[in-house]
């Protein structure tokens, strides 16, 4: 089979050499890379690593090889764009329909999935002009990733930080095996709760539970692959954060219900994926309880936590918006599931047999989801990305006609 046609743009930033990373994953894993660099691009990384890193020749300029009018020809082609990194510069450029260099004839010529994986100080991603930008590109329907928070050039941190390669890559996977040049989630605001609440009992102990995370990260992952703006409220599992995702680390159940309620005020749709700690002890204790000889433990009181699904439900940001729960069952699932989606007034209910060793911290998941409307749609055995498509692909129609309302300062 003829390999999949990926163009690489790498635009003039620090962060150009992580795209070497990017490339190399993308080589290895079967596509055939062409690498298009701007000419401040090959400041940070020369083209004698491009050409030997991906086995074709580089050039910035549409005058190079023009018989073969590379400038018109490499867009055509191409079955995905992924920028990285994508400058202030150039999403100007790009958002603007400039055409000044091979890159961004390449982009206008592009009629596959175009990718952005953004990379600069946080002023200027937070500038009203870049946000513009972004909001025009995303409506047009590039995928415009979230930058990652962290260490940036000089004493720097904050937002703006090329997203981990491998974590591109995977988006990257998941939006060429979707095929669909335009995202359907483009210009949606979602928001994700993943992993595992811990309500301490004392310094050193907590109630838990046994969720990785795993199957909120692949519903974070898929819904950014879908052009979404993705806010992924996470508690506790240790993983690093997804590309081009906004995260929220959070510990306790009361702490995970604070920042949903923040994040579901401007969302199009919330899907609570965390398992969530129905209890949590009535008293913590300040110091480390202590075991005595010859006295068995004091009883723990437990008090219930707040029911985060059943509260978004019923007051809704919206009338537009979806919500979706997850219920973890470990007999009579089914008959349980309809219950809980009685009980809690969700549009979807994801439901699933759990135990050690089924579902919580493996790979692979298999679930039925009920819907408000009586509908079910089993999804068999398999990865947990794949139970993440089924999910949006069950969201998108529900979210109606207008988006809900966008975050000050942010145009839709």
């Amino acid at each position: 089979m003829e390999k999949p046609k990926v163009v690489l743009g790498v635009a003039g930033g620090i962060a150009a050499y992580k795209a070497c990373e990017l490339l190399r994953r993308l080589t290895e894993s079967g596509h055939d890379v062409r690498v298009v660099p701007t000419a401040s691009a090959l400041h940070f990384v020369g083209a004698a690593t491009w050409s030997a890193l991906s086995g074709h020749p580089v050039s910035t300029e549409v005058w190079a090889d023009v018989h073969e009018v590379p400038h018109v020809r490499i867009g055509q082609s191409a079955d995905l764009v992924v920028v990285a990194p994508a400058t202030a510069d150039l999403l100007a450029k790009a958002a603007h329909g400039l055409a000044d260099d091979l890159l961004t004839n390449t982009l206008l010529t592009a009629r596959c999935p175009v990718v952005f994986a953004p990379a600069m100080h946080t002023e200027m991603w937070e500038h009203p002009a870049t946000r513009e930008n972004v909001a025009t590109l995303r409506r047009r329907g590039a995928v415009v990733i979230e930058p990652a928070v962290g260490r940036l050039t000089g004493v720097d941190t904050g937002k703006g930080r090329l997203p981990d390669p491998g974590e591109i890559f995977e988006l990257c996977r998941r939006v060429l095996a979707r095929g669909v040049p335009e995202p359907d989630l483009a210009g949606r605001h979602v928001v994700v709760s993943a992993g595992g609440t811990r309500e301490p009992l004392d310094p050193v102990r907590y109630l838990g539970n046994r969720s990785s995370g795993k199957q909120g990260f692949a519903l974070a992952r898929t819904a950014a692959a879908r052009g979404a703006r993705v806010t992924l409220i996470e508690a506790n599992t240790g993983m690093a954060d997804p590309a081009g995702v906004d995260v929220v680390h959070v510990g306790t159940a009361v702490q995970l219900r604070e920042a949903v309620l923040k994040a579901a005020a401007e969302a199009d749709a919330v899907v609570m994926a965390a398992a969530v700690a129905d209890f949590r002890p009535a008293v913590y204790a300040e110091g480390k309880i202590k075991k005595k000889d010859g006295e068995e433990p004091a009883p723990v009181a437990l008090v219930r936590n707040p029911d985060i699904l059943a509260e978004i439900s019923a007051e809704r940001a919206h009338e537009e918006q979806v919500i979706v729960g997850f219920a973890a069952e470990t007999d009579d699932v089914l008959a349980n599931g309809r219950r809980k989606l009685l009980r809690k007034g969700c549009d979807l209910l994801v439901v699933n047999e759990v135990g050690e060793r089924k579902a919580f911290g493996t790979e692979e998941n298999e679930a039925v989801v009920l819907a408000a409307d009586g509908g079910e749609t089993p999804v068999p055995y398999g990865p947990k990305e794949a139970l993440a498509e089924v999910v949006w692909d069950l969201v998108v129609p529900r979210l109606g006609s207008r988006p809900g309302p966008a975050p000050e300062g942010e145009p839709r």
